[in-house]
């Protein structure tokens, strides 16, 4: 308890720091986290009958993200984006040539499949802190804050109330309790960002923390059936105590693009209107 909690308030540090510091620093911190998920996924998928490309894989996922970083950043054209695409058609080639591959189209998939979990929601992540313009670190801060009040909440209220199992089949430990407490912090989280923070309204606050707490727990169920699907407990070693970076990320998976795309779609409508 002692090495998870040291390594947890160190971890905690080090990321609000890289996203209250500056753009590029932001940036840079979470293109290396992508693509240590990205890695940690391979890993779990990879076996001799179907194992993903992970070079190309990773290649494009740094690829992806970093030049889409470069372009909010101001500093690359959009049209670089376009030099994923000599690469997506490697991952199609190469096995034509690993003799080894019993089911190539088994691994293409789960190189292609990687990308679409790992990759785009980090880059929703990114599209956030540049979502008003110019870089605002307002808005990733709030929703890593969200996203640990919801999971901090459903621990707490899970451990000494929870009763009634959640999705017993993929996550044993998880209950309803739980669920409801990590919602009810969240919008606690939310309310008192909305008070610092007012680059979005208190309702758009409140909608963003019941998104995370939803999705975020629907993020954290997936990536437990991967592991359980692989018979694997987590999904490395990095931080001890707490298992991957993946294991810590899986609530941001599916609710960064869902956050980002409502959050768009609200900011459209009020500059229209």
């Amino acid at each position: 308890m002692r090495t998870r909690a040291i390594t947890g308030l160190f971890f905690v540090i080090v990321v609000l720091a890289s996203i209250v510091f500056n753009a590029y620093l932001f940036t840079g911190f979470f293109l290396v986290l992508n693509a240590c998920c990205l890695y940690e996924f391979y890993r779990i998928v990879g076996d001799a009958n179907g194992k993903p490309n992970a070079l190309l894989g990773l290649l494009f996922g740094v690829l992806a993200f970093g030049v889409y970083g470069g372009y909010q950043l101001g500093d690359l054209s959009p049209n670089c984006l376009l030099l994923v695409i000599p690469l997506a058609a490697l991952v199609w080639i190469v096995p034509l040539y690993q003799k080894d591959q019993d089911n190539p189209f088994t691994g293409i998939a789960y190189t292609f499949l990687g990308v679409i979990y790992i990759v785009l929601p980090f880059v929703s992540f990114l599209s956030l802190g540049f979502l008003t313009g110019a870089y605002n670190y307002r808005l990733p801060l709030g929703f890593m804050l969200i996203l640990w009040g919801n999971d901090t909440g459903a621990y707490l209220m899970g451990r000494f109330f929870g009763r009634r199992r959640l999705f017993e089949r993929i996550s044993p430990k998880k209950t309803w309790e739980g669920l409801i407490g990590g919602i009810l912090l969240a919008l606690v989280v939310s309310s008192v960002l909305a008070l610092y923070y007012p680059v979005i309204s208190v309702w758009q606050w409140v909608g963003m923390a019941l998104l995370i707490s939803v999705f975020g727990t629907f993020g954290d169920l997936v990536e437990s059936m991967l592991k359980r699907s692989r018979q694997v407990k987590d999904s490395g070693s990095i931080l001890p105590g707490h298992g991957g970076l993946l294991d810590r990320f899986d609530g941001l998976l599916l609710a960064a693009p869902v956050v980002f795309v409502w959050l768009k779609l609200l900011l459209s409508l009020q500059t229209v209107n």
